[in-house]
C-alpha cells in the first residue's frame, strides 16, 4: 500500500470522521496499534535492531524502554498526522544506529548537567543524526524528519509555552542549529518570534554553531559543541530572567502532551504507570525468585464437570447454543483459514515418470534411447499437516462476568473450528477459591498476621477442555464458562505460568498462548497485606520470561482495555461486532506466524 493510502487507512475516524458520530475507542486503539506495528517495523528495518517495538506508543528494545532522544520525536494520536509517527521512528533508529550510546553517556556525565544543559546537547545530537539521513540514501526519511519539526516548532511557537524564557530559547537553539547543521530554512512563522532571542545567542554560541555543521560526522568533537551551546545558553538564560529558574522544564500545560519540553533521558524501566502498565524497580528475575505464597494447602486445579453439575452444564449449553445459532457464525471459511495458518505444508514423498517438475537423473538413459521420452521427471508430494497447539487461557474475574457469553460464544466457536482443522486447543480458566482471602486469610490471621505473606488466597485453576480431548466431547464442559459463580478474583501471572507448563509438555512446533483479560491481576487480601503492584510485577515477570525464552507465542486479547503494557503482542477485542465476525478476524490476526 502507498503512503497516501496507508495513511488515509490509518488516520480514518479521526478529526473531522470523528466529529461525524465517529469510530468506537476500540476502533481507535486499533488504528494505534496498527500505527505502531507498521512504525517499528520502519525502526527495526532503518536500525537493523530486530527486538524494537512499541507498547503504549513507547519504543522498547526488548523489554526495556529506550530514552525519550528529543521533545520532537513524540506524536500524539488523534493530533498528529501519519508523517509525524514515521518520522518518530526514523528518527529513534538513526539515533540508534548512528550514534554511539556509551560515547554520548560520557559525555553528559563529563560533569553534571541541569536540565536545560542536557535537553539541548540531547537534542543537538539528534540533529546530527537526523542530518545523515540525506547522504545515507534515505530521502523519505529525511522529509518526514523535517516535517516533523517544522510541525512541532511551528505548534511551540504558538503555545504559551513560547511566552515563557526557557521555552522561548529552547526553540531558538533548535531552530538555529537544526538549519545551521541540515541547512533547513526556519519556518517564517517562527521567523519574527525568535528574532530579537537569535539575535541575543548568536555573540554566545556562534562559533560552536559553526562547528556543528563541519564536526557531525565526528560525534565526539561535534558533542563538544553541543556541551558548550548547552552551558552558554544555560548561563545565557539564568542571566536573562527576571524570575527564578524552575528545577525542571515542564510543560505549562500537561494536556498539550507533543509540545512538553522535558524527555526522559535514560529510559529503562517505567516509571509512570500507563493503561495498564504498572512501574517496577526490581528485574523480572529477581521479582520472580521474590514471588511467594502463604499457603497452597486450599490451592486446586478442577476440571470444569467438577464445580458444575452435570445438568446445570447441560442447561448452559443449551443457552450457548441457542446464543451461537442467533449469532449465525460461518464457520467453514473460519476453518479454511485455521488450516492455512497451523498445517504447513510437509513432504509426503514423491510421484516418478511425471511429465513436468524436477528432472530424475536416473531416467536420462532412457532419454538417450527414446529421444520422444517425456516422462523424465518426479514431483514431490506435499499436503498440509497441523503443527501447533492453541490454548485459550480465560480471565474468570469478577469483572469479566458481564462479558462471560460472549466470551464463551467465542472460544466455543474457534475451539470447533480448531478441531475440524486438526488443531489441538486448550480452553483453560484461571480465579480464586473465595473472595478477600478466603481460608488462606484466615490460616494467616491465626498466625499472628506475619508481614509480607505474599500470594494469600486460594489459585483455582479450572480445565474446560484439555488439548488431547475433541471438542465434541468437551462441549458440556465448555458451557461451564456462563456460571457466574465461577468468577472471583484472579492471579493472572501463576496462571500464566500453569498454562506455560501444559503447553511445553505438546509437542508441536508452534505452541500459541492467547490469554482474554480485562485488566491486571485483583485479589484484595494479597493487595493489602504486601507492597504496592505485588501481583503486577510479579505478572509483568511472567510475561517478560515467557516472551524471553521463544518456545511459546504469547499473546493477550483485552477485553475493552488496552494490555500492552502487560504483553508485547496484544490486541483489544471488540465483543459487541461478534455479529459482523470481525473479532474472529482479530483472533486469526493473533495466529499468524511472527517473523522472528
Amino acid at each position: 500500500m502507498s503512503e497516501p493510502g496507508l495513511a488515509a487507512v490509518l488516520s480514518s475516524g479521526s478529526g473531522a470522521g470523528a466529529d461525524q458520530g465517529g469510530p468506537s475507542e476500540q476502533a481507535l486503539l486499533r488504528q494505534q496499534h496498527a500505527q505502531d506495528d507498521l512504525c517499528a517495523a520502519s525502526a527495526r528495518a532503518l536500525s537493523a535492531e530486530a527486538d524494537l517495538h512499541y507498547r503504549q506508543r513507547r519504543l522498547y528494545r526488548n523489554n526495556l524502554r529506550l530514552p525519550d532522544f528529543a521533545p520532537h520525536l513524540h506524536p500524539v494520536h488523534g493530533q498528529d498526522d501519519w508523517r509525524s509517527f514515521r518520522a518518530a521512528s526514523d528518527g529513534a533508529a538513526l539515533r540508534l544506529r548512528h550514534s554511539d550510546a556509551a560515547l554520548h553517556r560520557a559525555l553528559c556525565e563529563r560533569q553534571p548537567l541541569m536540565p536545560l544543559e542536557r535537553l539541548i546537547v540531547e537534542m543537538l545530537e539528534q540533529i546530527r543524526v537526523e542530518s545523515l539521513a540525506t547522504e545515507l540514501g534515505l530521502p523519505g526519511a529525511a522529509h518526514n524528519l523535517r516535517h516533523r519539526f517544522e510541525v512541532w516548532a511551528v505548534a511551540l511557537g504558538q503555545s504559551d509555552l513560547a511566552e515563557t524564557v526557557q521555552g522561548l530559547t529552547l526553540l531558538t537553539v533548535a531552530l538555529i542549529c537544526r538549519s545551521r547543521v541540515l541547512g533547513d530554512a526556519v519556518p517564517e512563522a517562527l521567523m519574527d518570534l525568535i528574532e530579537s532571542t537569535r539575535f541575543a545567542l548568536s555573540e554566545v554560541i556562534g562559533h560552536d554553531v559553526r562547528g556543528l555543521r563541519l564536526t557531525r560526522h565526528d560525534q565526539a568533537l561535534y558533542g563538544e559543541h553541543a556541551l558548550n551551546i548547552a552551558r552558554n545558553v544555560a548561563q545565557h538564560t539564568v542571566a536573562g530572567q527576571a524570575q527564578p529558574t524552575a528545577t525542571r522544564i515542564n510543560p505549562v500545560q500537561p494536556t498539550r502532551e507533543r509540545l512538553s519540553l522535558w524527555i526522559d533521558f535514560e529510559g529503562g524501566e517505567d516509571k509512570d504507570e500507563a493503561i495498564a502498565a504498572p512501574g517496577r524497580s526490581l528485574s523480572p528475575d529477581e521479582v520472580l525468585r521474590g514471588y511467594t505464597v502463604f499457603t497452597t494447602a486450599y490451592d486446586r486445579t478442577a476440571q470444569a464437570a467438577d464445580l458444575v453439575r452435570a445438568a446445570e452444564r447441560q442447561a448452559l449449553r443449551t443457552q450457548l447454543d441457542a446464543r451461537i445459532a442467533q449469532q449465525g457464525v460461518a464457520l467453514q471459511p473460519l476453518v479454511r483459514q485455521l488450516k492455512a495458518l497451523l498445517s504447513p505444508p510437509r513432504w509426503q514423498g514423491q510421484d516418478d515418470g511425471q511429465d513436468e517438475g524436477r528432472i530424475d537423473g536416473s531416467r536420462l538413459s532412457q532419454l538417450v534411447a527414446n529421444p520422444l521420452q517425456r516422462l523424465l521427471f518426479v514431483r514431490e508430494r506435499q499436503r498440509p499437516v497441523p503443527d501447533a497447539v492453541v490454548c485459550f487461557l480465560i480471565d474468570c474475574s469478577g469483572s469479566m462476568k458481564a462479558q462471560r457469553e460472549s466470551i464463551a460464544l467465542l472460544v466455543d466457536v474457534m475451539s470447533r473450528a480448531l478441531d475440524l482443522a486438526g488443531v489441538p486447543c486448550e480452553v483453560l480458566g484461571f480465579t480464586t477459591g473465595a473472595w478477600s482471602g478466603g481460608r488462606a486469610l484466615r490460616d494467616w490471621r491465626r498466625a499472628g498476621q506475619p508481614p509480607e505473606p505474599g500470594r494469600l488466597n486460594e489459585r483455582c485453576h479450572i480445565i474446560f477442555k484439555p488439548a488431547e480431548k475433541a471438542w465434541r466431547l468437551a462441549r458440556r464442559d465448555m458451557a461451564a464458562l456462563l456460571k457466574p459463580e465461577l468468577y472471583r478474583e484472579c492471579l493472572d501471572g501463576e496462571a500464566l505460568l500453569w498454562a506455560e507448563q501444559r503447553l511445553l509438555a505438546q509437542s508441536a512446533s508452534r505452541r500459541i498462548l492467547l490469554v482474554i483479560s480485562d485488566g491486571c491481576p485483583s485479589d484484595s487480601a494479597t493487595a493489602q497485606t504486601n507492597e504496592a503492584l505485588y501481583l503486577e510485577q510479579h505478572l509483568l515477570a511472567v510475561t517478560e520470561r515467557i516472551e524471553r525464552s521463544g518456545r511459546i507465542e504469547l499473546t493477550a486479547l483485552g477485553v475493552g482495555l488496552d494490555m500492552s503494557g502487560y504483553y508485547r503482542h496484544s490486541d483489544m477485542l471488540d465483543l459487541a461486532d461478534l455479529q459482523g465476525q470481525r473479532v474472529f478476524t482479530q483472533i486469526l490476526g493473533a495466529l499468524r506466524p511472527r517473523r522472528r
